[in-house]
């Protein structure tokens, strides 16, 4: 099958930061599904394993967590797919990645693709509907529901793929007021289309930004990107009693910060479940198949914010560099194989 990897950690800019070559095709094992990729998206974590882990140039290493393809084989074990199915998920942190033409995945970890939603438009999701939907409602514990008043959830660095997602799933499910924040126009447009009761900047205070619409803070903050930059104003803004949920990697955070509010503070890794088996591991596949009803209804749209074209080495390196420039707005995809 063809495949796209590294041997080296080496700059995006870097001709062999990313090159295809032929790998065995994988074989399903007990509850693996075999499924033929036909579509990716790229995530933030794809930029910071390529710079972290190494491979040789006999193992390339494959990146790749996002995928949505058609089902071609199955393990003996498994019970919730067939071939034929199309799917969407996001794979696991320790085996090889998703941009291979074949891909072996734990049926616990893959959802039904939405029947209204291309390979591509589908791809964009898994991921970060995960982390997302993990964030909101089993970190942060926001209560699904319309009904009564919700408190005031803060989504720092919203217009990004977890925060598109976050934004309207906590829009569409709860009766929290939801604010954005946005640093760019176009930004803050997306974030408002995608649901937002409020945008403000953070590039500014974020406590007095708040103020500045009326809110004198967040019982709920989710943390999305540059905490330790904005973590003395993420403990400003939070009320007492409140949480903070992070999903970045920032430096040493200054946790006395919240003990005068006894706020609380928790990380969100949708990897979790997958690298430890634990015994609540098909939830996310649950939790993909609710996220894909939500989609067919018309209650979540997909995230997809470009399409690079065709997956290839040269691809992948513009959407690898352009999620390192920090400036994209909703999911960054690829499509189809070259003959």
């Amino acid at each position: 099958m063809k495949a796209i990897g590294y041997s080296a950690s080496l700059p995006i800019a870097e001709g062999r930061s990313l090159f295809a070559f032929d790998a065995p095709d994988p074989r399903p094992e007990a509850r693996d599904l075999l499924v033929r990729v036909k579509a990716v998206s790229v995530n933030p974590v794809d930029t910071k394993v390529r710079m972290r882990r190494q491979g040789t140039d006999a193992q390339p290493v494959i990146l790749g967590w996002d995928a949505a393809g058609i089902v071609e084989a199955v393990g003996p074990d498994v019970t919730l797919f067939r071939p034929g199915d199309e799917v969407f998920y996001a794979g696991s942190i320790v085996r090889p990645g998703t941009n291979a033409e074949l891909h072996a995945v734990d049926e616990r970890i893959v959802g039904r693709k939405p029947k209204s939603l291309s390979f591509a438009q589908a791809a964009a999701m898994p991921l970060t509907s995960i982390t997302a939907w993990e964030g909101l409602f089993d970190r942060l514990r926001l209560p699904v529901g319309k009904g009564g008043d919700g408190g005031v959830l803060l989504i720092v660095g919203a217009a990004g793929g977890v925060g598109s997602m976050a934004v309207q799933l906590a829009r569409r499910l709860t009766s929290w007021t939801v604010v954005a924040t946005a640093s760019r126009p176009q930004s803050a447009e997306w974030v408002r289309q995608l649901g937002a009761h409020h945008v403000i900047d953070h590039s500014k205070p974020l406590s007095q930004e708040l103020k500045a619409i009326g809110l004198p803070g967040a019982d709920a903050i989710f943390a999305l990107t540059k905490t330790d930059l904005h973590w003395p104003e993420i403990t400003a803004a939070l009320t007492p009693q409140g949480a903070v949920c992070v999903i970045d990697d920032p430096g040493m955070l200054d946790v006395s910060l919240l003990k005068p509010k006894a706020g609380t503070f928790v990380w969100e890794s949708m990897f979790t479940r997958s690298l430890f088996t634990t015994a609540d591991m098909a939830a996310q596949h649950r939790l993909l198949n609710e996220v894909s009803g939500l989609v067919d209804e018309g209650l979540l749209r997909t995230t997809l914010g470009v399409s690079l074209g065709a997956i290839t080495a040269d691809n992948l390196k513009r959407a690898h560099a352009q999620l390192e420039s920090g400036t994209s707005i909703g999911k960054v995809v690829l499509e189809g194989w070259e003959s």
